[in-house]
């Protein structure tokens, strides 16, 4: 796939080009920064509890980067032996990594200067998720990876874009539109990410359906689902619960990524598939359906969901 992948680079911008954190960010250098910080604050005073949740949480799992290059460069077939080699796999592999570490960069940043949450907290939640990692049930196989990571970025790129949604409507600008570019990559890496697992399909749709079906036969795990604040045992629960809550990540969502995925890869259109992968084939046009009706049951019990305590706002419930 080296040829197809090199076409792909394309998507990775130079960095002279990129956005980076201190365009989102007061100049600390001017002579007047404390009036800027200031005036940068006082729009994030008016945050929910709730939005700050869920941001946290969000920039938690931005800032375990380490552990998803780590995870890439394990895939069968896709490494970088000497750190620096110059092959397609290995430049977008450190491209990628490149531009989503100035993802945690900002909204670690953003976090600290509102004053808003207790960044001791937040950087035990981050140290402890680094150290515990997490399994996609991926092992090193590159097709369920690459299904796996066109998943995960669709769900990034909802969950920001919702956020910043959110920002908006309770009158923080600044956030509206660091949530907004964050998205924006995200959008551009699950292209690549779905056009890998796309020409994965063209050339081998029996081992690519296969792989396909089973990580959805295992369900998609979350790369923050270990993270620990060192108080709170069921931290992610709670988290993803809020998430549910405010509509910024939700089973409904869920439903529709995987709905999305199979129209996608043309799953339901598949032609001359071995007897397996013809069963994986009806699974996997069924499974959007499946999921919709377990999300409206989910939606009736969130309903009832009782307060949650969070360390990363000082203890307060939500």
């Amino acid at each position: 796939m080296e040829e197809f992948v090199s076409g792909q680079l394309k998507y990775l911008k130079p960095s002279e080009e990129n956005w980076q954190p201190q365009d989102w960010l007061p100049d600390m250098t001017d002579e007047d920064w404390v009036e800027r910080v200031e005036a940068f604050r006082e729009p994030a005073k008016g945050l929910s509890d709730a939005v700050l949740v869920v941001l946290v949480g969000d920039m938690v799992t931005e800032e375990a980067l380490p552990t998803y290059q780590t995870l890439i460069n394990g895939f069968e077939g896709i490494s970088d032996e000497t750190g620096t080699d110059q092959s397609p796999w290995a430049q977008w592999t450190r491209g990628w990594t490149a531009e989503e570490n100035r993802h945690g960069d900002l909204l670690n940043k953003y976090l600290y200067l509102t004053g808003r949450v207790d960044m001791r907290a937040v950087e035990v939640t981050i140290q402890n998720l680094l150290r515990n990692g997490f399994d996609p049930s991926t092992a090193q196989d590159p097709y369920k990876g690459f299904v796996y990571t066109s998943f995960q970025e669709r769900a990034t790129k909802i969950s920001h874009k919702n956020v910043a949604q959110l920002a908006r409507a309770e009158g923080d600008d600044s956030l509206q539109g660091i949530c907004s570019a964050i998205a924006a990559d995200e959008a551009r890496h699950e292209k690549v990410y779905t056009n890998f697992m796309g020409h994965i399909f063209e050339q081998d749709p029996n081992g690519a359906i296969l792989a396909f079906r089973d990580l959805m036969r295992d369900q998609i795990v979350m790369p923050s689902h270990l993270m620990h604040d060192g108080t709170s045992p069921d931290l992610f629960e709670n988290f993803s619960a809020i998430a549910q809550q405010l509509g910024v990540y939700t089973a409904q969502h869920y439903s529709e990524i995987v709905e999305h995925l199979v129209r996608k890869w043309n799953v339901e259109q598949l032609t001359g598939l071995n007897g397996e992968a013809a069963e994986a084939q009806d699974y996997l046009c069924r499974l959007s359906a499946r999921y919709a009706k377990l999300a409206e049951r989910n939606q009736r019990r969130q309903s009832k969901v009782e307060p949650r305590q969070f360390s990363w706002i000082f203890n307060r419930e939500v």
